[in-house]
């Protein structure tokens, strides 16, 4: 029999460990607090650890804009070989004697910042005529993915020694750090691949936020749990502040004239917007030629 579901929102953060998957952490967690929705926001490979945001209730609405945030990882990119999967889980496919300096590594890096071409990994969750690239590849089938655009927002080295480095990279959404691993080592001509990763923000959330999977080992509630509010992750889209009836009539699915609401020339034309009334986020909106639609709506 199922047991009782609990109305629980808000967002933990993990710290996820090593050789745990995202699917692995959600289940733990569902299990422990059995809340009544549950999701992650930006899945973590098994051989990462760090930030993986969790949704609970109506946190879950919320999930692509945390997705579509900025992510900061920490990386660490061994030279002299490329493995099948671009980290340390898979088969070394080529070899280098070639090891860079220090100096040559800072002097790739403005090539692999702002908005660059990158190949994913072979051994990925995208899809290829509905079945996931990971999959094909693990069968022996040859994957043919293409090269697409993702943005590098920040690149440094943090440790150099000869045999490896230590990198921290902020990235946009779509980015796979173990091509940027790969790439990095194709570049400078010693070949590389990835030997540790670490997520250390996601969206809106950090480390500092974070609480061990341990915790979920039992059956826990809510209370016992340091929970993030769930309208934490809207903060970065504008607030439109509504009075009562508008907020009212935005509840029923009611579409409304921006001018009802403020000035208009003061508001972007096209925008997602988080309504807000009496201080608490009630949904959230998108404006389209003047008329706010009520996109996701909270209901208490």
């Amino acid at each position: 029999m199922i047991g009782k579901r609990h109305q629980i929102d808000g967002w933990l953060v993990i710290d996820k460990p090593y050789d745990v998957g995202s699917t692995n952490v959600v289940s733990k967690i569902k299990w422990s607090l059995s809340p009544s929705k549950i999701g992650h926001a930006g899945t973590l490979d098994p051989l990462a650890t760090g930030v993986l945001p969790i949704a609970l209730g109506r946190a879950t609405k919320l999930i692509p804009y945390v997705m579509d945030g900025s992510k900061t990882y920490e990386f660490q990119v061994s030279w002299g070989c490329e493995t099948d999967t671009d980290d340390v889980a898979g088969q070394v496919v080529q070899r280098s004697d070639n090891r860079p300096t220090k100096d040559d590594i800072v002097s790739v890096l403005s090539d692999f910042t702002g908005v660059i071409e990158q190949m994913p990994p072979a051994y990925s969750a995208l899809k290829i005529n509905g079945r996931r690239a990971y999959d094909l590849a693990r069968s022996g089938e040859a994957v043919s993915l293409k090269a697409r655009p993702v943005r590098i927002e920040a690149l440094e080295l943090l440790r150099y020694s000869q045999d490896s480095a230590d990198f921290r990279v902020v990235c946009g959404k779509g980015t796979y750090v173990r091509s940027l691993g790969r790439d990095i080592g194709r570049k400078l001509g010693c070949l590389g691949y990835i030997t540790a990763l670490r997520r250390v923000s996601c969206g809106p959330f950090s480390l500092q936020d974070s609480v061990p999977l341990s915790l979920f080992d039992v059956k826990q509630t809510a209370e016992n749990i340091k929970m993030i509010p769930f309208e934490s992750a809207a903060s970065v889209l504008p607030a439109l502040v509504v009075s009562e009836n508008i907020a009212w009539r935005l509840s029923m699915g009611q579409r409304v004239r921006i001018q009802e609401v403020i000035d208009s020339s003061a508001f972007p034309s096209d925008a997602v917007v988080r309504l807000m009334f009496d201080n608490r986020l009630i949904g959230l909106g998108r404006v389209e030629r003047g008329i706010v639609h009520p996109y996701r709506m909270f209901h208490e």
